[in-house]
């Protein structure tokens, strides 16, 4: 008993305290319930505007979290990880036209005609 001092019991009070609150406001709610008041009181956490709407994921974020989470359960089981299975997916690069290339080059030289001829 020399270990537990003063402080000790005075923290141990004040949880007690703080339960006694708790289940004398549970047993109030359940009171009020029995005595013909049917709607339990509900907290400010659970009403509907509380509630924030869940976030959407791209299938690409989606597989990034699951390599990540791969690579971190073998790492924790100590087990080595295949390279498919950690390299990301690779877009395919889209490609131009030879047509399409040569109306870029033209509109390009067409502007900075125009630009040079408006320096002048």
């Amino acid at each position: 008993m020399a270990t537990l001092n003063k402080s000790i019991f005075e923290a141990a009070l004040q949880g007690l305290i703080a339960q006694r609150e708790k289940i004398d406001t549970q047993i109030a709610e359940v009171r009020q319930f029995l005595n013909g008041n049917n709607t339990p009181r509900t907290s400010a956490a659970t009403t509907v505007e509380g509630v924030s709407k869940k976030r959407k994921f791209s299938a690409a974020s989606r597989r990034k979290m699951a390599l990540a989470q791969k690579l971190r359960w073998a790492g924790i089981k100590g087990e080595s990880v295949t390279a498919e299975a950690v390299a990301p997916v690779k877009k395919k690069k889209r490609t131009m036209s030879a047509a399409g290339r040569k109306a870029i080059a033209e509109a390009t030289r067409k502007r900075w005609a125009a630009f040079r001829a408006a320096k002048k």
